[in-house]
């Protein structure tokens, strides 16, 4: 699983970046998710719910996730989020195995990734200009939003 193809990782990202423009345009907060399977496969995609929904455990990683349905085992599949996972979807990809994680940016927030590294998971970060893009602009206009979303 090591050694992730850059180009495969910018492909597995777009699907990632369409979620958090689906999320902004529906007044949420533009962070969007995907799994994959270790065969390439789509399992689940999804964005932040968290305004939308109400629901303040409806992270993109969740929503992904949770749209892959149970799966018998998660090893060999990879997250890819547009921004560095908080604590909380990082502890989602500790407890169920997940792999890999592909990081759009860890530019505006600079989550668990480093953690998620140390405990032997893969990480691609991306350093992508759109989703630093996307998350300035946001947090630029919407400061108390984004830092209910982080916790502060």
């Amino acid at each position: 699983m090591r050694g992730m193809d850059q180009a495969q990782a910018h492909r597995w990202l777009a699907t990632a970046v369409e979620e958090a423009r689906a999320g902004l345009a529906e007044g949420g907060i533009p962070i969007g998710a995907a799994l994959y399977g270790a065969d390439g496969t789509l399992l689940g995609r999804g964005h932040n719910r968290r305004v939308q929904d109400g629901d303040p455990s409806l992270h993109a990683e969740t929503a992904a996730f949770r749209a892959a349905g149970r799966q018998r085992s998660y090893r060999g599949t990879t997250m890819v989020t547009t921004l560095s996972p908080c604590w909380y979807c990082s502890g989602l990809v500790r407890q169920f195995g997940i792999g890999r994680v592909v990081v759009g940016e860890a530019t505006t927030f600079h989550g668990g990734h480093d953690w998620l590294a140390e405990h032997g998971v893969e990480i691609v970060l991306v350093d992508d200009p759109e989703c630093v893009r996307m998350m300035t602009d946001f947090i630029g206009k919407n400061p108390e939003l984004w830092n209910e979303d982080i916790g502060e």
